[in-house]
Formats: C-alpha cells, structure tokens, sequence
C-alpha cells in the first residue's frame, strides 16, 4: 500500500514539473504556442499569462496530491494512480489552453502580425546532405531487451501457474492471470515495441522540415543541425530508459526479488533519470535548438523578416497541425519540447493513425486472447 502511495505522489510531481517547464523551454517567439514578434516577447499580456499558468498549475498539482492519498488509501490499486495522473493532466492542458488564449486575444486585438514583414527560410542542405541517425547509441536499449529476454527464458520453466498483473511498471498482487508465453514475456515485447518505435520516430524526424528562423537563417539552421542530433542521440538513450525500467518490472512480475519500497524506486528511478536529462537537454539547447550559443556574426543577422504568422493552422493550443496546402506530413509542435505532430491536412496522415488504430486493436486482441 505504501508502494502504491509513494508512486501516486511520485507520478504527480512529475507531471507538475513537467508542465511547469514546457513554457520556459519554448522559444520565446512561441509563447504557449501562440506565435509573436521578437518585440512581443516580454509583452505585459505574455508576462502575465506565464504568472498565472505558474501559479495555478502548481495549485492543481497540490490539489490532485491531497485528493489522491486518501483515494489510493481506499481503491488500493495502482489502477487509480492512473486515473489520479489523467485527472492532473486534463487540469493542465486546460491551463495551458487558457494562457494560450490570453496571449492570442492580445495579439489579435493589439495587431502584432502587422509590425513586421513575414517570411520563412528554407534550407535545401537537410535534404541534400541530412542529419546522420546515431547508430551506436542505439546499442544500450537493444542490449536491455537482450538481457531482460535472457532472464526471461532461463526463469520460464519454473514460473508459478499465475502471475501478478503487469500494470505498466508496475504489478498487482491482489490481480493474476494464467501464466503463457504472452504473459510472461510481456515486458520483453514492450521493449520491443518501444525501442523500434524510437528508431522509426528519428528515422522520420530526421527527414521532417526543419523549423528555421526566418530573421535569423543561418545561424538558426546550424542550430537546428545540433538539435536534431542531440535529439536523435537523447531518443535512443530514452529507450534504454525505458526498457531497463521494464527489466527490473520484470524481475518483479517474474517473482526473482520480492517487492519493498527499495525496488519499487529501483524500478521508477531510470524513469526519473530520463525525465531529468530531457529537462537538462532542453534547458541547455531549448526548442529548435534557439538556446545554443551564436556563433561570431551570427548574433547581428537580421533578415528584416519575421516568421510566417500561421496560427490559424494550429488548434489545441499548438498542438494539432491542420494544413492542406502544406505538403508536410510532419512538423514540429510548439508545446516546448522536443516533439513533432502530424499535419492532419495531409491524407497519409490519416492513413498512418488508422493503421495505428488497427495495429493496437490486433495486439489487445492477442493479449487477450493469452490471457484466456
């Protein structure tokens, strides 16, 4: 029960922190994913929309930490720091909306789209000599899944009938399920699913339109270059997070050490590790790489532009992509962070998602179809 407890607080200081950083690490042209001028980013409506989002984001996380103790206290299932975690997030995304909406209104209403003539940079060099997927930083996550395999096979032949139900990292001792191959070795197939699908978003993201500056595009490129190594480098070494945190659910789930409180950190800690060096990473390089340091002359280019206003393309608070002139299948989101979003205007958009629709439903059918 402690367990379940210390996770359930665990998870939503994570969450807090998390969404507490988003704002600051975006590009100060991207304030909540509004876009502004560079003479709009201290604006007196962008300051006070980032003070209230602080100040009701941390109230929310409080909120949902004193609720969630005497909740878990009573459900006693890990299932509810799930819902706990979801309830936190929906609150936050709704904050962020609102801050999102503030600095919009401003901008609309006090014309900024109008000081500055728009444009937007291109460079053809990403495409003729492209940014090199990291190879050998791939090698740890695949030698997680290869140990935690090895573990598995050797410990097969002794496991109980039943087994604790492998909720995320975390299992259910109260909650078993007959023990298959399927069962038993589901840690190992979520390494494998996360791991190849860290592969294919660098493959993909390396070849996805660079996000450049238009008053600044030379150096904003070469900056853009370290980003997208750095990402790549950072995305292979999150899957080796990933799956050695399932390696040690998986000692767990498999009954080798018997669950403490120690083990249950033990498990949690490559998460927080990984949460740590993205926050670390984007401080130190920020969105689109806008915090690298300028190189001599870099910091006096100016184009006399400034970027493209395209705000009417992008919902949810930057978040949702809608373009159908744009041929773009992926771009990158202004939530902060390093990530990208599809242009739901493209029509292989919308193929991707549903043969992603159709792939999860399989693999749900063939886990339960094991676990019966």
């Amino acid at each position: 029960m402690i367990m379940i407890l210390c996770t359930g607080l665990i998870a939503t200081a994570l969450v807090t922190a998390l969404v507490l950083a988003l704002p600051a690490l975006a590009r100060p042209t991207l304030p909540f994913g509004v876009r502004v001028g560079v003479q709009r980013v201290d604006d007196p409506a962008v300051i006070a929309a980032r003070r209230s989002y602080a100040r009701l984001t941390v109230a929310a996380g409080a909120l949902v930490a004193v609720v969630s103790i005497p909740v878990l206290l009573v459900t006693r299932s890990a299932a509810a720091i799930g819902v706990t975690t979801s309830v936190l997030a929906v609150l936050d995304v709704l904050l962020f909306h609102r801050a999102h909406r503030m600095i919009r209104t401003a901008k609309l209403t006090g014309g900024w789209t109008a000081e500055r003539r728009q444009g937007v940079a291109v460079d053809t060099t990403f495409r003729t000599d492209p940014v090199r997927v990291p190879w050998p930083w791939a090698l740890p996550a695949l030698a997680a899944v290869l140990l935690t395999a090895g573990i598995g096979w050797a410990r097969h032949g002794t496991l109980p009938a039943t087994l604790p139900s492998l909720f995320g990292y975390a299992t259910e001792a109260a909650r078993r399920e007959p023990t298959t191959v399927l069962s038993a070795f589901q840690p190992v197939i979520f390494q494998l699913v996360l791991t190849v699908i860290a592969v294919a978003m660098v493959l993909v993201v390396l070849r996805a339109r660079p996000d450049l500056d238009a008053a600044r595009p030379r150096g904003s490129a070469r900056r853009y270059r370290t980003y997208l190594r750095g990402m790549a480098v950072m995305s292979l070494l999150s899957a080796a997070c990933l799956n050695l945190s399932l390696l040690f659910a998986a000692l767990h789930l498999w009954e080798i050490v018997t669950p403490s409180i120690v083990w249950q950190v033990t498990i949690y800690a490559p998460l927080a590790v990984l949460a740590g060096g993205w926050l670390m990473w984007e401080v130190k390089v920020g969105q689109a790489g806008h915090r690298l340091p300028a190189l001599p002359g870099e910091e006096l280019e100016d184009s006399g532009l400034g970027q493209r206003d395209d705000d009417q393309h992008w919902h949810l608070a930057g978040s949702v992509y809608v373009n159908r002139r744009d041929p773009a299948l992926l771009v990158h989101d202004r939530l902060g962070s390093s990530s990208w979003t599809l242009n739901l205007g493209h029509p292989i958009a919308w193929l991707l998602l549903g043969s992603l629709a159709v792939a999860l439903i399989v693999v749900a059918g063939l886990l339960l179809a094991g676990a019966v």
